[in-house]
C-alpha cells in the first residue's frame, strides 16, 4: 500500500488564519521563502539532469548515469530546479540531477553553506574543501565500498569531511568523539573501517587502522582539485551507521547512495524541505541517523548551522540561538521539543519555524501543544518516524490538529504492508506489524548475513528480488493512509501466567487526565516478587490506579507509580529505558535535621531552594549540601528542570552546564551566588 500526505479537504481544512500542512499564515514568514536575513546569493541555477548525469552516480541497473541515458526526454523538471518532480528513470532511483553530489554542485557559491560558532563556508568554499578531502581520500586508496571512520565533532569540518568522503565515491562511519573509547574501538574494529579521520589525527580509536587529520585532507594543494565526484551506482554504500542490537552489541546498518538522496528528494514532496535558502538547525549527535536528515538539507543549497552541545541541552539556548540565527527548521525529539516550546515566541526569529519531530512518541499533551502552535502559524509541526534500516524518516504526519497522535502516511516512494500475526493485511482500524518496502530501504546489516535475513524480509508485491524490513513496530490504520503508532511489537512481558503487552498500559496511562509521559517496565517490589512499575510525569498516583482498575484487567494494573518531573534520555534524544527503576524500595528515612551536624545543615536561600526542588524532582527523603545531583539519580532532562526552577525563583540566569560543572549542592548553590552578586552588582 502506498500513501502520500494527504491534501487537506474542505471538511478538515484548519481556518484560514492557521497554518496548514503546506502554507503560512500571511502574517508570517512564508514556509517556501527565505527569512530576510538568511545569506542567499540568489536563485540556485537550473538543474539540467542531462548535464547531471555525465557525472553522476548510476542508475537502478548499475550502469552508469550518462545524458544518453538519462529517460526524461524534455528534462523539464530538472532544468526548472526541482529533481523531485522529475520522474526518469535516474532521478527516481536517487541518482542523475537528484543525487545529493550533484544538486550540491548547482548550489550557489556565494551563499552561506555553513555556519558553525565563528567559522563560516560558502557553497564555494565547501565545494572547494570537499574536493580537497575527496582527492587525498583517493590518493590514500578510498574509493566506491570503502568505509571512511568520521571522528570528528559536529561543526564545519565535519559536513566537508561527510561530502568529501562520498565525493571520493566512499561512505561515511560516523564515530561521535563523545562516544565512550570502548564504543568507538568497537565501531571501527565492527565495520572493517579502511581509514578514520580525526580533529588532529592522534590517539586512534582502534589499533591497526590508519588514522588521519582532517588538517591533513584539507591542505591547500596546487593545482586546486575540482569538484567533480567519482561515479557510483545507486545501490553504492553511502554510510554505515551503528544502533542498538537485541543481543548486546550494537550492529551497523548499511545505506546506499541512491537512498540517501531520495531522503531529501521525498522530504520534499512532502512539503517538509520547501523554498529556497532556507537555515537548518542540525543539532543531533552524527551518531544517529537524524543527523542525515539535517545534513542532506545543505544539498539542496539550504544552510547549515551547527548547534553546539551546551545549547542543545539548554531549551534557553536554544530558543536564543534559533532567532538569532534565523532558522526556519529544527528536527528535535518530544523529550527536547517539550520544553522548548514554551520558550519560542511569534516575535522571534523568522515564522512560522518548521519543526521536525521525531526520534520517540509524542504524548497526547504535547501532540495538542504542537497542534495549537502550528494552527497559530508559530510553527509547522510534522511528526517523523521512521527506522535507521529505511534511511531516517519513512512516514510524516503534520501535527495541524488535536486529537489521538499519529505518525502520518509514508513517505512518497516507500511502500507500506501492515500485516498480522498471520501475516494478512489489516484493514482500517486494525492493527498489525509495519513492513516497509522501496528504494530506501537499506542493505541490511554490516557483516550479519544472518540478521539481515531475518529482517529484510522477501517482498511479495515488488519487483524480483525486492524486500521489505519488518520493522517489529505495531501501528493501527487510520483514514487516508495514516498510522497510530502503538509501540514495539516485543514489548511483551508474562506475569503471573499472562502475556502484557506494556505498550497498552503506557497509552492508557498517557489518555489519564496530566500525564504527560509514561513508562510501564516490569521489575519487583520490596520482596523480591514481580511486578509492574509505572514511570509517569504528570498525573497523581491514586488517581491513575482508579483510572487503570476502571479500564485495565486487574493483572494490568501496575502495582507501583512512579512520578517523576523529567524521563531520561539518551543521547540521540529518546527515552532511556535503562534508566527506569525496576525495583520498588521503601522510602528514605528522613534526616534528623535538629541534632543534625552543622556540616549537614543547609546555609542560604540558594541551597534550601536547590535542596527542595532536588527533593521534588529526585524523590529523595532528604537532602544535604554534600550531596551530588547525578548520584541521588539527576539527568539532562532534570538539570533542565532545575535550571527553570533557579531561574523563575531567583532571577538568576544559570546555565544547564553549571548543574555538570557544579553537580555537589553547595558548591552549586555557591555558583548561584556568584551570578546573583554580579548581577546586582
Amino acid at each position: 500500500m502506498t500513501a502520500v500526505l494527504p491534501e487537506r479537504t474542505t471538511a478538515d481544512t484548519a481556518p484560514a488564519t492557521a497554518t496548514d500542512a503546506g502554507s503560512a499564515p500571511a502574517t508570517a514568514t512564508d514556509a517556501g521563502s527565505a527569512p530576510a536575513t538568511a545569506t542567499d546569493a540568489g536563485s540556485a541555477p537550473a538543474v539540467d539532469c542531462r548535464a547531471a548525469a555525465a557525472t553522476a552516480p548510476a542508475g537502478p541497473g548499475g550502469t552508469t548515469a550518462r545524458p544518453d541515458a538519462c529517460d526524461c526526454a524534455a528534462c523539464a523538471a530538472c532544468a526548472a530546479g526541482a529533481p523531485d518532480a522529475c520522474t526518469c528513470t535516474a532521478c527516481a532511483a536517487g541518482t542523475g540531477a537528484a543525487d545529493l553530489l550533484a544538486r550540491l554542485a548547482a548550489a550557489p557559491g556565494t551563499r552561506a553553506a555553513v555556519v558553525a560558532g565563528d567559522r563560516s563556508l560558502t557553497f564555494e568554499e565547501l565545494r572547494t574543501e570537499a574536493a580537497a578531502i575527496a582527492a587525498r581520500l583517493t590518493a590514500l586508496g578510498a574509493g566506491p565500498e570503502s568505509v571512511v571512520a568520521l571522528g570528528l565533532p559536529r561543526g564545519a569540518g565535519l559536513v566537508t569531511a561527510i561530502l568529501g568522503t562520498l565525493a571520493a565515491g566512499a561512505a561515511y562511519l560516523p564515530v561521535d568523539p563523545a562516544l565512550p573509547a570502548e564504543r568507538r574501538r568497537y565501531l571501527v574494529e565492527d565495520s572493517g573501517a579502511d581509514l578514520v579521520v580525526t580533529t588532529d589525527g592522534a590517539n586512534p580509536p582502534a589499533d591497526g587502522v590508519r588514522t588521519v587529520a582532517l588538517a591533513e585532507l584539507t591542505a591547500p594543494a596546487e593545482p586546486r582539485a575540482a569538484f567533480a565526484p567519482v561515479p557510483v551506482t545507486a545501490g553504492t554504500l553511502a554510510y554505515v551507521i551503528y544502533t542498538s542490537g537485541s543481543t548486546g552489541r550494537p550492529k551497523g546498518v548499511e545505506i546506499g547512495r541512491g537512498a540517501a538522496s531520495l531522503l531529501l528528494r521525498e522530504l520534499e514532496q512532502a512539503r517538509a524541505a520547501t523554498g529556497e535558502a532556507r537555515r537548518v538547525g542540525w543539532n543531533a549527535s552524527p551518531s544517529f541517523d537524524a543527523s542525515v536528515q539535517q545534513w542532506v538539507r545543505v544539498c539542496r543549497g539550504d544552510t547549515l548551522v551547527m548547534i553546539d552541545e551546551e545549547t542543545r541541552r539548554d531549551p534557553a539556548l536554544l530558543a536564543a540561538l534559533v532567532d538569532e540565527q534565523a532558522l526556519t527548521d529544527l528536527d528535535i525529539t518530544p523529550s527536547h521539543a517539550d520544553p522548548l516550546l514554551d520558550l519560542i515566541t511569534a516575535g522571534g526569529g523568522p515564522r512560522p519555524l518548521t519543526l521536525l519531530v521525531g526520534g520517540e512518541a509524542i504524548s497526547p499533551s504535547l501532540w495538542d501543544r504542537l497542534a495549537a502552535a502550528h494552527r497559530s502559524g508559530l510553527l509547522r509541526a510534522l511528526n517523523v518516524y521512521g527506522p535507521t534500516e529505511c534511511t531516517v524518516d519513512a512516514t510524516a504526519g503534520w501535527i495541524d490538529e488535536p486529537g489521538e497522535p499519529h505518525i502520518g502516511a509514508v513517505l512518497p516512494g516507500l511502500r507500506m504492508r501492515l500485516l498480522d500475526e498471520n501475516l494478512a493485511p489489516a484493514g482500517p482500524g486494525e492493527s498489525g506489524e509495519l513492513y516497509l518496502a522501496g528504494p530506501r530501504v537499506g542493505r541490511g546489516y554490516r557483516g550479519r548475513p544472518a540478521l539481515t535475513a531475518e529482517r529484510f524480509v522477501p517482498d511479495p508485491s515488488g519487483p524480483a528480488g525486492a524486500r521489505m524490513y519488518r520493522t517489529g513496530d505495531r501501528c493501527r490504520l487510520l483514514p487516508g493512509g495514516r498510522l497510530a503508532y502503538l509501540g514495539r511489537a516485543d514489548g511483551q512481558v508474562k506475569l503471573r501466567g499472562h502475556r502484557i503487552e506494556l505498550p497498552e498500559i503506557e497509552a492508557a496511562l498517557l489518555r489519564a487526565d496530566g500525564v504527560r509521559e509514561a513508562a510501564v517496565v516490569l521489575g519487583e517490589d520490596a520482596s523480591g516478587t514481580a511486578c509492574l512499575i509505572a514511570h509517569h510525569r504528570g498525573g497523581d498516583a491514586e488517581a491513575l490506579r482508579a483510572a487503570l482498575t476502571e479500564t485495565l484487567p486487574a493483572y494490568m494494573v501496575p502495582s507501583a507509580f512512579v512520578a517523576a518531573e523529567r524521563f531520561a534520555t539518551t543521547p540521540s534524544g529518546k527515552l532511556d529505558r535503562s534508566a527506569l527503576a525496576t525495583l520498588v524500595t521503601a522510602p528514605e528515612p528522613a534526616r534528623d535535621t535538629a541534632h543534625a551536624p552543622a556540616a549537614d545543615a543547609l546555609n542560604g536561600p540558594a541551597e534550601e531552594l536547590i535542596a527542595r526542588v532536588w527533593t521534588q524532582v529526585l524523590g529523595a527523603a532528604s537532602i544535604g549540601p554534600d550531596d551530588n545531583f547525578f548520584k541521588l539519580g539527576g539527568h539532562s532532562l532534570l538539570a533542565i528542570k532545575l535550571v527553570s526552577r533557579v531561574r523563575a525563583e531567583l532571577s538568576v540566569s544559570l546555565p544547564v552546564k553549571a548543574v555538570y560543572a557544579n553537580p555537589r549542592l553547595r558548591d552549586l548553590a555557591a555558583r548561584i551566588e556568584e551570578l546573583t552578586a554580579a548581577q546586582d552588582a
